[in-house]
């Protein structure tokens, strides 16, 4: 059995497939924790929604997590302005996926996956998290803000007890997540390649939690 990571995928349906199937070869005794931002900017998101619906119901192990984008799409059925601000993060693109014009048109089932999402998870060895803690605030673990969309933080032992907090939210180069990695002294490892990002970054992750090892492809969407 093997425990990965995944983070901002992004609508890259292709890129999330061919790095599950061919390159981690994802078995059903394996765990999979995908760390949210599986939305919006890309050009498939039904695509990604529905690859992680059919995993679960495989029976493989899928752990997923809320990221700020997963939850600008919750806000957006709030209201106008709210719809706006999707829109304005790439929301625009995650409904062309469904071919729909309303929002309100999204089947029921997509809708009980986002509700369904935790904030982070806790293992043995690592904290799990879209992006990151404020371990200043009073209930870290409660502020679901910051785990949502908090960029730098300061990590405090009485918390992580000594576990790795792996996150994304905040693309960065590959060589800077393998840099991490490497890194035994490492407490906080962003596996965030900026997949959705081709120009700049462009490269989709999976962090083998057992071994560390990165496997790094780049956007084929």
């Amino acid at each position: 059995m093997s425990r990965y990571a995944i983070s901002d995928i992004h609508g890259c349906n292709k890129t999330f497939r061919y790095l599950v199937q061919e390159v981690i070869k994802l078995k059903p005794q394996d765990e999979l924790f995908l760390l949210g931002d599986y939305i919006d900017r890309g050009p498939d998101t039904k695509g990604v929604l529905d690859f992680i619906l059919e995993l679960q119901e495989q029976q493989y192990q899928v752990t997923t997590l809320m990221g700020n984008h997963e939850d600008m799409m919750l806000q957006a059925l709030e209201g106008p302005e709210y719809l706006h601000h999707w829109f304005l993060n790439g929301g625009n693109q995650a409904l062309d996926s469904f071919g729909l014009d309303d929002i309100r048109d999204i089947p029921e089932k997509y809708w009980r996956f986002l509700h369904q999402l935790d904030f982070y998870v806790e293992l043995e060895d690592y904290l799990l998290v879209h992006a990151g803690f404020d371990f200043e605030s009073p209930n870290p673990f409660q502020n679901e803000k910051a785990m949502l969309w908090i960029r730098d933080f300061k990590v405090i032992d009485t918390y992580t007890k000594g576990k790795t907090i792996i996150h994304g939210h905040t693309p960065i180069p590959v060589f800077e997540i393998e840099d991490a990695v490497a890194d035994p002294t490492s407490e906080v490892i962003d596996i965030d390649g900026g997949c959705v990002f081709k120009m700049r970054m462009g490269h989709l992750t999976a962090l083998n939690l057992d071994t560390r090892q990165l496997h790094a492809v780049r956007n084929m969407d």
